[in-house]
């Protein structure tokens, strides 16, 4: 099969072959539809030794495909079945991953293997796609999973006054959730405004660029200070530009996947007394599913994301654009395509 590889940092990925994949008796080899770009496979090749990726490894996690053979111990999956795939595998058998909890299992890890033309995952992190939903679109699901699990995590309420910080694919879902469960202003942040007409597609009420006036505008386009602040992009500082925009005694919710650490000031989130709350990762009973049915009905379409859906051949090329800021936004690959 086509592969798509990562040898080492500074290196770029190539496009490559590896051996067909053969499912273990709890497995099923999935022929890949579609596999997100996600920025957290950016980090990765800058600094893989968190996440324990060396030589030789495929990355994508954000996947959806085929079932195209089964492990011997498999019976709820068959040839042909279209399914998602939750990206964490835990053991199967501790309390958390019976309860649907699978990220919070000791055992647990990311998988990769999405850059190419099959991948092989557990049965258990299979979810059926919903009917009317174009299968590549399904590797939004997780990314839509990742979302709501940080609204959910915020106890957001109808109503509440809503910032969000970056405009990239998990900022503009951030959004998208928050509007649909009722959130009377969503005004979305951003350094560069090209992300200003999709914002507002997903369920946005207004847009801010970010700079040194930041809490005041985000105040004037809340009607007050935000209730709660999303933090999306995952650099230094933007915590502490959270906890300055965000109301007396507010939430900010830090999603954004910062690496090698940051600097801020509590104090300014000691005198507010604000409620600092983290979020990675999602339910895989509740939230994926429920992020799954949303592809599929919604007074906002969670696929305006996709701004490109490329074949495997250009992925070292686009891979490496995407680590500077470009107009590109949800870049999906669909193996399929030349």
């Amino acid at each position: 099969m086509k592969a798509v590889i990562f040898d080492a940092v500074g290196q770029p990925l190539r496009l490559d072959t590896r051996p067909d994949p053969t499912p273990a008796r709890d497995e099923v080899v999935l022929r890949v539809a579609g596999c997100g770009i996600c920025g957290s496979d950016l980090h990765i090749t800058e600094d893989p030794a968190p996440f324990g990726i060396g030589p030789g490894f495929v990355l994508g996690h954000e996947i959806a495909g085929e079932v195209v053979s089964t492990g011997a111990d498999v019976k709820e999956f068959a040839f042909g079945d279209a399914v998602a795939v939750v990206p964490m595998r835990g053991c199967g058998s501790c309390d958390r991953c019976l309860a649907g909890d699978p990220a919070r299992c000791p055992q647990m890890a990311l998988i990769g293997g999405g850059y190419a033309e099959y991948v092989t995952v557990a049965a258990r992190q299979c979810r059926v796609m919903p009917p009317g939903v174009a299968l590549a679109d399904g590797a939004l699901a997780e990314p839509l999973a990742v979302a709501l699990h940080a609204v959910l995590r915020a106890g957001m309420r109808p109503g509440d006054r809503v910032a969000v910080l970056g405009a990239g694919p998990i900022g503009l879902l951030v959004a998208f959730w928050a509007r649909r469960l009722g959130a009377a202003r969503v005004v979305m942040a951003d350094l560069h405004d090209h992300q200003r007409d999709r914002a507002l597609a997903l369920g946005a009420t207004d847009f801010a660029l970010s700079g040194e006036r930041l809490a005041e505008n985000l105040a004037d386009l809340c009607d007050g200070p935000p209730d709660i602040v999303f933090e999306c992009v995952g650099r230094r500082g933007l915590l502490q530009a959270a906890a300055e925009a965000v109301r007396l005694q507010g939430k900010v919710i830090g999603v954004g996947l910062c690496i090698g650490g940051d600097e801020w000031d509590p104090f300014v989130a000691l005198s507010k007394e604000i409620d600092l709350i983290f979020s990675v990762f999602f339910h895989q009973r509740n939230e994926f599913g429920v992020a799954l049915d949303a592809l599929a009905a919604g007074p906002f379409a969670p696929q305006a994301i996709i701004t490109d859906r490329i074949g495997l051949s250009p992925v070292p090329q686009v891979f490496e654009g995407l680590r500077r800021r470009t107009t590109q936004c949800k870049v999906l690959i669909q193996p399929e395509l030349t």
